[in-house]
């Protein structure tokens, strides 16, 4: 049996030493699985990402620099980031590129496969259905308990793009379209109306004014 074929075996840390927005695309039709010793597997399909770009990105936590809080963004990729917010969520999410670049996946929404009796169609829906909190910033998600997996990539005119959710106070960065979703998915968190395609947006240097915009599929 192919690494492909079996839907446990995780994916490598190549995976995750890729461009963000290549990752967070490629990560729809893949799964997430927690695998507790002694208890059954929860895994979900995940049809929904974000994308965060490090320092240059208004919306990012390392927009200000490295701090404690955001320190595992610019550790190894394919760790997770696990952070709380308003009070009352959690979210997961996986560092990409080399160490020392501060980028990163928030995985927004999941479909349920197996072992899940929530709802998982939001960031903080998707830790609660998983179980998911604090203990778990800085997994590898390579190998151990919780990962992700190998599933049918999704094809590139079934994902789609839209501005990122709750990200107002990044100014222009709120309206780039760094949001993926399946089309055809009914467990994603919020519109399905994808923005419209343009040229492929590039990371500025920093202090370097942004060009262009993000294609909606490659």
């Amino acid at each position: 049996m192919s690494a492909a074929s079996e839907p446990l075996a995780p994916l490598p840390r190549a995976f995750f030493l890729r461009p963000t927005i290549e990752v967070a695309q490629d990560l729809l039709g893949r799964y997430l699985v927690l695998a507790r010793k002694d208890e059954a597997p929860r895994i979900g399909r995940l049809v929904e990402t974000e994308a965060y770009l490090g320092e240059t990105d208004l919306a990012s936590h390392a927009a200000r620099g490295k701090t404690r809080r955001n320190a595992p963004m610019y550790e190894e990729p394919g760790h997770a980031y696990v952070y709380f917010v308003y009070g009352m969520h959690w979210c997961l999410n996986i560092v990409t590129e080399e160490a020392g670049t501060p980028c990163a996946v928030l995985l927004r929404a999941a479909e349920p496969v197996a072992g899940l009796t929530q709802a998982a169609d939001g960031p903080g829906k998707l830790c609660r259905a998983f179980g998911l909190d604090g203990e778990w910033n800085r997994a590898d998600l390579t190998s151990g308990e919780l990962r992700t997996t190998y599933g049918a990539p999704v094809a590139p005119d079934e994902v789609l793009a839209t501005a990122r959710v709750g990200v107002a106070y990044a100014g222009s960065w709120a309206q780039e379209p760094l949001r993926f979703f399946v089309a055809s998915s009914n467990c994603v968190s919020r519109s399905r109306t994808a923005s419209p395609s343009g040229t492929l947006w590039e990371r500025p240097a920093a202090g370097a004014k942004r060009r262009g915009r993000v294609r909606a599929c490659p």
